[in-house]
Formats: C-alpha cells, structure tokens, sequence
C-alpha cells in the first residue's frame, strides 16, 4: 500500500543524466541508468466512447499523443487539439490526461495570450456528471491545469482547450499549483531541449494516509455545492522521452499541499507501477 509522500526509486528512468539547469534545480545528480530500447507496452487505441464531438483531425493528432495506446482507465475520452483526457464522472475530475512536447509545439503563435483564456464548463460531458465553474468558487483551491496552458502556445484555439474543467482539478494555490507544481511544468518543457519528443501523463490521486490507530485510510475534501468535485490528496505525472530510437521514463508523485522550493524532485520519485496501482 502507497503511504502519503513515499519516498521510492525511479523506474527505468534516465531522466538523471539530463544536464540542463532546470533538472538541476530539482533533482540531486545520479549515474546514468540504461534506457529501454522501446516502451514496454505497445497497444493499438481500443474503441472508446468519446464525448465533446471530436473532429477527424483531433482524434489523428491522438496517435501522434497516444503512440503507443491509451492508459487505463479508459471512459469519457475527450479529444482536444493537443492533448487527450479521460473523465472521470464520479469525481468530477480527469483520470488522466496525455500530451506530447516537441521544440516545434512549444513554440508561440501569432497573437496568442493566455488573457483571452477563459475557463469553461465542457459540455460534452452530460450535465450532471459535469464540473461546474461554482464548484470552485470560494473553495480555497485552484482551478489546476493536467496540461498547462504554457504547453500549448502555438494557437489560440488550441490554449483556449486547456481551460476546459475536463483539464482541471482542485490544487493547493499558494506553494503548489502556482510555485513547485509550476516548476515541475516547467521543467517537462526544459526536456525539450535534451529529447526529440516527450510525452507527460498528468492527473490526479487519491492514496491512502496511515492515522494514529496505525490503519490506513482514504480521505479527501469535496467542494461544490452541492459537493462533488474531488480534492485529490496528490498529483503525478509520468514522462516518457525519445530521442534517436531511445525512451526514456520516469514518474513522479506529488502531494496536493505546499512543497518548499529547495526539495529535489527525486524526493518524489516512485516506480512507474506505484502511479498505475494508485490510478486504479
């Protein structure tokens, strides 16, 4: 069972030889770790159910997104121009959400400003199933992007998607979302730089927290009125790279609370299978 802020060992990553400054400011450096020649996993896109109406050109940019298949669990796919989503009906947040960064994608578009973004209900979702914008008023929380709008500079249209509720849940503001969060953000953009294509898993958790009576339990806020939209208790994502026939992967857990600056990620790191049993 995964206790609350866990300290375990990078799967598989090489992630450690990166040598740029914002791996730096994150992480203590470690020996280089033999990388996979391929994916463990290769799995053609299963049938799906799809909401939100996604056109022809959403759902082929998927396979350049999704290369290798979809992660489970597997329900109300939302297809956007960068980025594709599995909803989550009960907790009203994402299961997942999947996108690929290249040098290319990062770059800006003409007149395109995160100011003209406003965050949105989807209305592919059936409406009792859905986020609502009130949720989150006066909550005390963030409306916390899976995929950052800084991912997805190239359109307008495109940064317009991130401000979907189906890319949203409930993160901690101040030390989080808008400080060590936004770092680890930042830091998925920086691989760029190193690997040819990176692809980020974003989403949240709900794991278990040992109390005094020495049993573990699962706990979280709701918020909403009435309450529906779940606070997750943490966050992951998990960051494959490419480059020159090679993959690389790593995944990382973090707590939905503040987390000091000066904490390398790798206080964060956990085996790729530790983020799968705990998206269950």
């Amino acid at each position: 069972m995964v206790a609350e802020k866990a300290t375990l060992v990078l799967g598989g990553a090489a992630l450690g030889a990166v040598s740029f400054a914002a791996y730096q400011k994150f992480s203590q450096k470690k020996p280089a770790v033999p990388v996979m020649n391929r994916p463990p996993v290769q799995a053609p896109p299963p049938p799906v159910p799809v909401s939100s109406g996604p056109s022809i050109n959403n759902i082929d940019k998927a396979k350049t997104i999704l290369p290798f298949g979809f992660p489970g669990p597997v329900n109300d796919i939302v297809y956007r121009s960068a980025y594709v989503t599995s909803y989550n009906r009960r907790d009203r947040n994402p299961n997942w959400v999947a996108e690929h960064l290249t040098q290319d994608s990062l770059k800006r578009g003409p007149d395109v400003d995160r100011q003209k973004s406003n965050f949105k209900e989807d209305d592919g979702i059936p409406e009792k199933f859905r986020a609502r914008l009130n949720d989150y008023f006066r909550s005390g929380f963030d409306r916390g992007h899976m995929v950052p709008a800084a991912d997805v500079k190239n359109s307008q249209v495109s940064m317009d998607e991130t401000f979907y509720l189906t890319n949203i849940a409930p993160q901690v503001g101040q030390g989080f979302n808008r400080d060590y969060w936004a770092h680890l953000e930042h830091f998925c953009r920086e691989l760029t730089r190193k690997f040819s294509d990176v692809y980020v898993f974003t989403g949240p958790l709900y794991l278990p927290h040992q109390e005094a009576d020495g049993k573990f339990y699962v706990k979280y806020q709701v918020i909403g009125n009435p309450p529906n939209v779940a606070v997750p208790t943490h966050f992951y994502k998990v960051i494959l790279t490419h480059h020159q026939g090679r993959y690389s992967v790593g995944a990382f857990v973090l707590p939905n609370q503040p987390i000091p600056d000066q904490t390398p990620l790798t206080a964060f790191k956990v085996p790729l299978d530790a983020v799968e049993r705990g998206a269950v």
